[in-house]
């Protein structure tokens, strides 16, 4: 997302995380829309990163500087204006629960992956999650809290039945939720999806949904429940989000396949590197704008959100 300000000084002391709401077409389903978040307006377009390194086999560096990485908007080199190595963030993250008829043989797997993601995750005490399952149309059963015997008893509950409506509660999740319970300081937003990736019911397509994310500047991570692996259809959807966002897509055939994936995940949330910078052929257009963060550390993956959303003109002024 871009930050806005009126006066820079004023900008600079701000956290980033501030998105410029879509609207949902007027047949979406889950009509629990929370209260729009304030957005602060500026003059010059700011837009703040938060990203992982790891090496060849996956081990997250931490160690490297200003100097070892180069951003790129639309192609366009960028100067850094502020780096920063951040670890230990407060999280912000929703969970979403997959309850349709098509995970039905794998129901109670997938109750098991979610109540031990929360218990290896949601660890620090300013961390705070949601829970939203989905079938037919997406419900939000645990709202923001910072008890995990809450959240895990609101899994519990659920019960599988009903069509698919994925995209909707992703699209919810985004829109409603994450941009509720902001901490004054950085902290990071997530999204953490279990099911088959398939939908057969959303009034929002794929795509509604994926800008959506992008907007609430949030990371997907999706745990799949297809038994037959990366190569199934629901997978690749799965991978989409994943990828699109800087998170990573997870096929455990498994629930104790699951401690080394949420280990990871919960590692990567806490050890980021922080960029701002100010994009300097930026127009109000509305459109998407690519984003590529390189480094000058050999046999390094930079992984980052593929890009962010210009406000219209009149969201400018």
């Amino acid at each position: 997302m871009v930050i806005w300000a009126a006066v820079a000084a004023v900008l600079l002391g701000l956290a980033p995380g501030l998105l410029a709401q879509g609207e949902a077409p007027s047949d979406f389903t889950p009509v629990y829309a929370g209260e729009e978040s304030d957005i602060i307006r500026v003059d010059v377009a700011r837009v703040p990163l938060l990203f992982t390194v790891t090496d060849r086999k996956n081990r997250f560096i931490t160690d490297l500087g200003r100097e070892d990485f180069t951003v790129y908007d639309d192609g366009w080199e960028q100067e850094i204006r502020e780096f920063d190595r951040e670890s230990d963030l407060p999280l912000r993250i929703g969970v979403i629960l997959d309850t349709s008829n098509s995970i039905r043989a794998r129901f109670k797997f997938e109750q098991e992956a979610a109540i031990e993601f929360l218990h290896g995750v949601l660890a620090e005490e300013d961390d705070r999650a949601f829970l939203v399952s989905f079938d037919t149309q997406a419900e939000l059963i645990v709202d923001y809290t910072s008890d995990i015997e809450e959240l895990a008893d609101g899994v519990r509950s659920l019960r599988a039945g009903g069509g698919t409506a994925l995209y909707d509660a992703i699209y919810y999740a985004s829109r409603d939720k994450l941009p509720e319970d902001q901490p004054k300081e950085q902290f990071r937003r997530a999204l953490v999806v279990i099911g088959d990736g398939q939908d057969n019911r959303s009034s929002v397509t794929r795509e509604d949904a994926l800008e959506m994310v992008h907007k609430a500047e949030a990371v997907v991570y999706t745990i799949s429940t297809n038994r037959s692996g990366a190569a199934a259809a629901g997978d690749k959807t799965l991978r989409r989000f994943a990828t699109e966002t800087g998170g990573v897509a997870f096929h455990p055939l498994q629930a104790r396949d699951l401690q080394q994936s949420f280990s990871n995940i919960a590692n990567e949330l806490r050890h980021q590197y922080f960029i701002l910078y100010s994009p300097a052929q930026f127009v109000n257009d509305g459109s998407f704008h690519t984003v590529e963060v390189r480094t000058r550390h050999r046999n390094a993956t930079v992984r980052v959100r593929r890009g962010y959303y210009a406000p219209l003109p009149d969201e400018a002024n």
